[in-house]
C-alpha cells in the first residue's frame, strides 16, 4: 500500500521528501443501532479496511487536499485560518471540520499541510468512511504537531466536527470505534458515560460477512436527523411522568409503565426500538463473553426486525439482503448495520458455508432488487496510527 501511496503522491504533489503515511480503520457495528444518541450501548469493531493518507508539512498557512478516490475533483485548497463550510468543497468538509474543531479546543496547527487520502471503504456503504477520514485527519495533526489527546478525546473532537461543521447530528459510536479500535476485539460501549470494555471476538470457524446493498446513502439527506428528533420528543414526553436521563436508561418493564405518555404511535415505536435495542446489545455482549454464538445470532436477527418495523430505517434493499441471508445454510445471524436507508448488513456465517451463502444471497437479492450486492469477508483491525 505504501508504494501505491508514494506513486499517487508523486503524480499529484511531486517529490516525497518529508511525506509521512497514516491509516485509520472503518468500522462495523455488530449490534446496537440508533442507540448511541439515545444513551444506550453499542457493540462495534474496527476493520482492516479504512482510509490511508500521505501528508507533508507546508511552510505557509495553506491546506491542500486530494483524494485518490475522486481524482476528477483535483486538489482542493483552503486557508488554515478561518475555515468555513463550503458545499462546493464536497468531501473535504470532513477534514476541514476536524481541523477547525481542533483549533477551537486549543490544538492550533502552526502550519499548513498537503494531505492525500485513499479510502478502501466503499463510499456510501455505511461502514463509516466519513468518521474514518475525520479520525485520520486528527491523527495526522496529532503526530505532526505533537498534540496531546487520547483516543476518547480524539473521537469527541471528530464527533463535534461532524455535528457542528457538517450538520449531521451523529452519536459517538463511529468515531469512538475507529479511534479506539483493537485487533480481534469488539468494543462494548456505554454511550451515555463512555465507559467501555474490549470483548474478544472469539469466532472459531465463523466469518464476519459484510453484505453491501450497493444502494448509496448519505447521512445528511437521509431521515437520520428526523429519527433523532422523534426520539428526543418521545423522551421529553416520558419525562413528564418519569425521571430518566435517556431512553437507554430504561428497561423494557419501566418503559411499559410510562409509554402511555408518548402521544404519537410513531414516536412510541421509535422509543421502543431505542430501549429494546439497548437491552439486546447488553445481552449480546454477555452472549459473546460466554461463547454463545447462537444466542448472539438470534439477537442480531431480532435487532433487524426492530429496525425494520419500529424504527423503519431498513428499506427494500436491506430487507431483501437480510431475508436472503436468514434462509441460507450456515448463517448464525444477520442484520442491517449503520444508519440504514441502504448501505450494508452484517452476518455471522459458518466458514464452510460462506461461499455458498454469498452465492445464494446474491442470486436472491439480484432477483428481488435488479442489481447485485457486494460481499466483504471482514477482518477486525486496530485503531489509527502512522504506518
Amino acid at each position: 500500500m505504501r508504494e501505491r501511496l508514494e506513486k499517487e503522491w508523486k503524480s499529484c504533489f511531486g517529490d516525497t521528501e518529508g511525506v509521512r503515511y497514516f491509516f485509520a480503520p472503518g468500522r462495523v457495528n455488530l449490534i446496537g443501532e440508533h442507540t448511541d444518541y439515545n444513551g444506550g450501548h453499542v457493540f462495534p469493531c474496527a476493520l482492516t479496511i479504512g482510509t490511508y493518507a500521505a501528508a507533508r508539512l507546508r511552510e505557509d498557512e495553506t491546506l491542500r487536499f486530494y483524494s485518490v478516490n475522486f481524482p476528477g475533483e483535483g486538489v482542493i485548497t483552503c486557508p488554515l485560518r478561518g475555515i468555513v463550510y463550503r458545499e462546493e468543497d464536497g468531501w473535504t468538509n470532513y477534514p476541514k471540520g476536524v481541523i477547525a474543531e481542533m483549533e477551537k479546543r486549543g490544538f492550533r496547527a502552526p502550519a499548513g499541510l498537503d494531505i492525500m487520502y485513499f479510502g478502501t471503504i466503499p463510499n456510501g456503504s455505511g461502514l463509516s468512511s466519513s468518521a474514518s477520514i475525520e479520525v485520520l485527519t486528527a491523527e495526522i495533526l496529532k503526530v505532526f504537531f505533537g498534540f496531546a489527546f487520547d483516543g476518547i478525546e480524539q473521537s469527541l473532537i471528530c464527533q463535534a466536527a461532524e455535528r457542528g461543521f457538517n450538520g449531521v447530528n451523529c452519536g459517538i459510536m463511529d468515531q469512538f470505534a475507529i479511534a479506539m479500535g483493537r485487533r480481534e476485539s469488539a468494543i462494548f460501549l456505554d454511550t451515555e458515560t463512555l465507559a467501555y470494555e474490549y470483548v474478544p471476538l472469539r469466532l472459531p470457524g465463523v466469518r464476519i460477512v459484510i453484505m453491501n446493498t450497493n444502494k448509496k446513502r448519505g447521512l445528511g439527506d437521509s431521515a437520520y436527523n428526523e429519527r433523532r428528533a422523534e426520539c428526543e420528543q418521545a423522551l421529553a414526553e416520558i419525562r413528564t411522568v418519569r425521571e430518566t436521563p435517556s431512553l437507554g436508561a430504561l428497561t423494557e418493564e419501566e418503559f411499559a409503565e410510562c409509554s402511555a405518555a408518548i402521544k404519537s404511535p410513531v414516536r412510541l415505536r421509535r422509543a421502543r426500538h431505542a430501549i429494546t435495542e439497548n437491552r439486546r446489545t447488553i445481552r449480546a455482549a454477555e452472549a459473546l463473553r460466554g461463547g454463545d454464538l447462537a444466542g448472539f445470532g438470534k439477537l442480531m436477527n431480532e435487532s433487524h426486525i426492530s429496525l425494520r418495523d419500529d424504527y423503519e430505517v431498513t428499506g427494500p434493499e436491506l430487507d431483501a439482503l437480510v431475508s436472503a441471508a436468514w434462509k441460507a445454510e450456515g448463517v448464525i445471524g444477520a442484520r442491517m448495520t449503520g444508519a440504514g436507508f441502504g448501505g450494508c448488513a452484517v452476518s455471522l456465517v459458518r466458514e464452510e458455508c460462506t461461499e455458498r451463502m454469498m452465492q445464494e444471497v446474491a442470486e436472491s437479492y439480484e432477483k428481488a432488487i435488479g442489481y447485485a450486492p457486494t460481499f466483504y469477508l471482514a477482518e477486525v483491525g486496530d485503531g489509527p496510527g502512522e504506518i
